[in-house]
């Protein structure tokens, strides 16, 4: 069996874990990443592209901001689509010159895999069933297979950044672990198209035949949702039915403003809500979609994870500088309180936007009162910014 000995083991080479393994790295701090798939596989994952400012400065921290700063878009402000009408949502006005911008997943993880080969980390790919160890001691561990050699890594902490599926939170006992969970009765269908954006900014649109989104990644490449049943087959939705559905969710003064383009990815995105507390056992740490899952209409997920990863960071380090255990022993209530308040803002935006059917027509005639209010309270639309640029750490 091949051993290794380092400060902090990190579970998952998503942006969480990357990023974790950066900011450590910066400070003097050795770190091992394992992840479960290969290399182009993490690298070609599609997911969220709209980062806080708080999120864009820690990647800056870690020393992967350069592409970021020529290649993103900066979003001053989103559209909500509305019985017709499209009205602006102003973010830099509202909240003293904060905006968010837009830069795809993909690409923040690419960013983090090269800065971490760089810089000569510890990066490992292909660990097959990796499994965790002595947690409550001072000494935990993290075995895995590689082909056909076991491994073992020895460290101080353990870092759970695997995502829903991983087996750090399954690591936590029963008896201590509480899950909180609210699954939505609709999906999202998304595309990835070469087309361009059909406006400079999002768009949520909130239509009697369902909700959109109208994204984008680059000024040639769009990334769309269609709200839809959970369960929808791909095969029942080719291309020219998509953009057919995506043109009559828009106001009908836009909807000569979408364009078509070749679709190279498409996919179902289930709905849920959820939370797992503590985010802490022993020395195992839990971070990102390994704890919590926000449904993508409050744009949290990506931010939420950078979140835990700035607690996390600087919990680690100053137990590493100081011997000061305060941050590592309140790092769970205090990411726990930001995202609670990121699961309440993505609630509220998930069910003011969203159709759920005709049996709750009580509740949709509410929703469309509350969006008449948001959108015409400058309050209102203050709160709604605060929370959509990010809250801060």
């Amino acid at each position: 069996m091949g051993v290794t000995r380092t400060q902090v083991g990190i579970i998952g080479a998503g942006p969480a874990g990357l990023l974790l393994a950066q900011l450590l790295d910066k400070a003097g701090i050795s770190s091992v990443v394992l992840e479960r798939r290969d290399r182009a596989y993490v690298e070609g994952r599609i997911r969220a592209g709209v980062l806080e400012q708080g999120t864009v400065d820690l990647l800056h921290q870690a020393g992967v901001g350069a592409r970021l700063d020529r290649e993103g878009l900066i979003h001053k402000g989103i559209y909500f689509s509305v019985q017709d009408r499209r009205t602006q949502i102003d973010l830099e006005d509202l909240t003293g010159g904060k905006h968010v911008v837009v830069y795809g997943q993909t690409e923040v993880t690419k960013d983090l895999i090269a800065a971490r080969f760089s810089a000569g980390g510890d990066l490992r790919f292909d660990c097959e069933g990796v499994a965790i160890h002595d947690v409550e001691t001072d000494r935990p561990r993290l075995t895995y297979q590689s082909g056909e050699e076991r491994h073992e890594v020895q460290c101080d902490f353990i870092a759970g950044c695997d995502g829903f599926h991983g087996p750090s939170r399954e690591a936590l006992p029963a008896s201590v672990l509480n899950v909180y969970e609210r699954v939505y009765p609709f999906g999202w269908l998304g595309i990835l198209a070469e087309a361009p954006p059909v406006v400079d900014e999002l768009i949520y649109s909130r239509h009697p035949r369902g909700f959109a989104l109208y994204s984008m990644r680059s000024m040639s490449v769009v990334r769309h949702y269609i709200q839809c049943v959970p369960d929808t087959d791909l095969e029942d939705w080719p291309d020219d039915r998509i953009w057919e559905e995506l043109r009559l969710r828009l106001a009908p003064e836009d909807q000569h403003l979408l364009k078509t383009g070749r679709v190279f990815e498409k996919s179902v995105t289930p709905m849920r809500s959820f939370v797992a507390e503590p985010m802490r056992f022993g020395r195992l740490f839990l971070a990102g979609d390994a704890a919590h899952i926000v449904p993508p209409t409050g744009a949290k997920g990506l931010n939420l994870a950078a979140g835990d990863v700035h607690y996390l960071s600087r919990a680690l380090i100053s137990f590493y500088a100081n011997n000061d255990v305060a941050g590592l022993d309140g790092y769970s209530q205090t990411a726990l309180a930001r995202v609670w308040k990121a699961q309440r803002f993505s609630w509220w935006m998930t069910s003011m936007l969203h159709n759920f059917g005709p049996s709750q027509d009580f509740d949709a005639r509410v929703c469309e009162a509350e969006l008449a209010y948001v959108l015409s309270s400058r309050a209102a639309m203050t709160s709604l910014a605060e929370n959509y640029v990010g809250l801060p750490f």
